[in-house]
């Protein structure tokens, strides 16, 4: 159980940590929005996160093999769809900055918590290579070496405990960014910034 349970942490940090595009966008919504909308947008990546390692503990590497076909086409939807964020939040910083009101002011959230859970759990679940990650990291042994499902769902857990103890602290560290600028030239400048670095990241993505 234990050793199932630092596989998990392991692989979910593993998963996790590297930021990319998702992680630049929830950093930046986190930023203009309120804390509770950053931690929502969090735990939809996390859960992401969970559900593939779920699916990775159920299928195993027969699953990889019947979603990496997938993967090309699944990746430029990620990247249109990371695009269009880019896109959308440098607009809306700019009408902001325009109208001399912040993003961030109270009840003026442009992205409420239910929202922002939905499109980063979009957003992620739009990575097929998770799945294939987690099936090649644990569970690409032999049939006679599986773990049990005691073990199994000790890893999915640890697995989603790690990405989202990972992704509230992007989502603190954003809504920390957010309070310390905040004039409206400094939240302009870091959601241009921002989205610029998502427009980038997005298509490193396409480009594999």
């Amino acid at each position: 159980m234990n050793g199932a349970l630092v596989a998990g942490l392991l692989a979910g940090y593993g998963i996790a940590v590297p930021v990319g595009a998702v992680g630049a966008y929830l950093v930046t919504l986190s930023a203009r929005t309120t804390p509770r909308t950053g931690a929502c947008a969090a735990l939809g990546v996390a859960t992401a996160d969970g559900l593939y390692a779920l699916l990775a503990v159920l299928g195993g590497s027969a699953l990889a093999e019947v979603v990496r076909p997938f993967a090309d086409p699944l990746r430029w939807a990620s990247a249109l769809v990371l695009l269009a964020l880019a896109v959308l939040g440098a607009r809306a910083a700019v009408r902001a900055h325009r109208a001399r009101r912040a993003a961030t002011r109270a009840g003026r959230s442009p992205t409420g918590p239910g929202r922002a859970y939905l499109t980063l759990l979009g957003i992620t679940l739009l990575n097929p290579m998770t799945v294939v990650y987690f099936a090649a990291l644990v569970l690409g042994g032999d049939a006679a070496d599986a773990p049990a499902p005691p073990e199994r769902a000790a890893f999915v857990l640890a697995a989603f405990a790690a990405s989202a103890s990972w992704q509230l602290l992007l989502a603190g560290g954003g809504t920390l960014l957010g309070r310390i600028l905040t004039g409206d030239r400094g939240r302009l400048g870091t959601a241009l910034a921002s989205s610029a670095l998502i427009a980038v990241l997005a298509v490193r993505t396409a480009a594999g």
